[in-house]
């Protein structure tokens, strides 16, 4: 089916949305690269929306099938027939009655396998892109002969740009920083260099008035002005760069740096990015379930090592997949990694039972076939003070153990794969 679609479908909508576009011109805004792509397009279109008419990719939509979805101004139809005719009822309308179209696209692309950004380069061309992070080992590199060129894709859509277009990086990523030095695009920097256009200090925790960790924040230096960065409802430096990415690229379309800070007051993190929840018996839930890769999980481990008054700390960790032949040694180094940050580390996969080394001690590793029986184990044993991060693979479906954790069942709508078509999943 899946075939099936892309040979008569995905040419289709590229061709409809090519057509959108022409028609309506909207500033096109691009967000790649290897990990933190929703957030940061999340924070750039708070921002952004401060002086445009905004429409950003739904959630991760970034592929083939999502960039013509967000053109379009549809859903995901799945496999619905009537709903794929009216996607074309509402292309037709686009293209032939007048229309309220945004004046700027932020939109989020994503390679799964080689050829996929420069398919969808056909379709959109960008007028600004942001480059997240481009690491050494990065997500779908089985798919790539090696990971130079998983970083090369990632970085292409900012060949596309035209001479003095924003190209914003971060400073802390040495691939992306010497890719953009071969681009005649303006460079605009954010990160922890202090010659970074928009320099971020060390992230902190924020803590309530009641003394519970509330978020992250950081202080911003942009010309030589300080100012306060706060983000609530995660935690991690990972929640802190998107953000600053966002004032970088406010900064590119001449929006002040106080009035972009002002616009994100209100963003919060997307689901299973770090996101804090209550669990049961007084215990406190990190749910960064919505995907893994090894740089994402050493982030995480961090934050979880630094959590402040934890009295357990438990890493429920779920398989890191599309590794391909770095499988192995990756597991292996980042369950080193976990050993030394938590107390427990809970392995859920095949490939996770890596985690558990070599001499382990009983009872600091346990492994889990599926997340289904880690959850049901995890239940007798919670106690006041532990502080869980729940991290996997999309497939591992670790927001079950999160869902399983949760002091109050009704935040469970706060968890990503909410929607009938992923719970009918077993």
């Amino acid at each position: 089916m899946k075939k099936l679609l892309r040979f008569f479908v995905v040419p289709a909508l590229a061709l409809l949305s090519r057509g959108v576009l022409r028609r309506y011109r909207p500033k096109i805004v691009m967000i790649t690269g290897s990990v933190g792509k929703t957030s940061t397009k999340d924070a750039v279109a708070a921002v952004l929306s401060t002086r445009f008419l905004v429409r950003k990719s739904e959630k991760s939509f970034n592929s083939e099938f999502g960039i013509p979805f967000t053109i379009l101004g549809v859903a995901n139809p799945w496999t619905n027939p009537l709903a794929w005719f009216s996607i074309v009822k509402r292309a037709l309308a686009l293209l032939i009655l007048p229309n309220h179209y945004p004046t700027m696209l932020v939109l989020e692309v994503g390679a799964d396998r080689p050829g996929d950004l420069a398919r969808m380069l056909r379709t959109v061309t960008p007028e600004a892109v942001v480059v997240t992070r481009l690491p050494e080992i990065p997500v779908h590199v089985e798919a790539y002969a090696c990971p130079e060129e998983v970083r090369a894709e990632e970085f292409s859509p900012a060949l596309y740009l035209e001479p003095g277009a924003p190209l914003v990086v971060s400073s802390d990523d040495p691939y992306a920083l010497d890719a953009a030095k071969r681009v005649p695009a303006r460079l605009i920097t954010y990160g922890g260099a202090k010659e970074s256009d928009v320099a971020v200090g060390e992230p902190d925790f924020i803590r309530s008035s009641e003394g519970r960790i509330d978020g992250m924040r950081a202080s911003l230096i942009i010309e030589d002005a300080s100012y306060e960065l706060s983000v609530r409802g995660s935690v991690g430096a990972t929640q802190v760069f998107p953000a600053a990415a966002a004032v970088a690229v406010g900064t590119a379309f001449g929006i002040p740096p106080a009035d972009a800070l002002q616009a994100l007051e209100a963003y919060e993190p997307p689901a299973g990015r770090g996101r804090l929840l209550r669990g049961k018996n007084g215990s406190i839930i990190i749910d960064d379930s919505y995907n893994s890769s090894p740089v994402a999980v050493e982030q995480a481990l961090t934050t979880l090592a630094a959590f402040p008054g934890a009295k357990r700390r438990i890493a429920v960790l779920g398989d890191m997949l599309e590794l391909g032949r770095y499988s192995v040694e990756e597991h292996a180094r980042v369950g080193a990694l976990a050993r030394k940050a938590a107390d427990i580390v809970i392995a859920v996969g095949i490939r996770a039972r890596a985690f558990l080394g070599e001499n382990r001690e009983v009872g600091t590793v346990v492994a889990f076939d599926n997340a289904k029986q880690a959850a049901e184990a995890l239940l007798y044993d919670v106690r006041e003070g532990d502080v869980f991060l729940i991290k996997g693979s999309q497939s591992v479906r670790t927001e079950r153990v999160t869902e399983a954790l949760l002091a109050d069942p009704s935040d469970v709508r706060l968890l990503v794969r909410q929607e009938k078509r992923w719970r009918a999943i077993a």
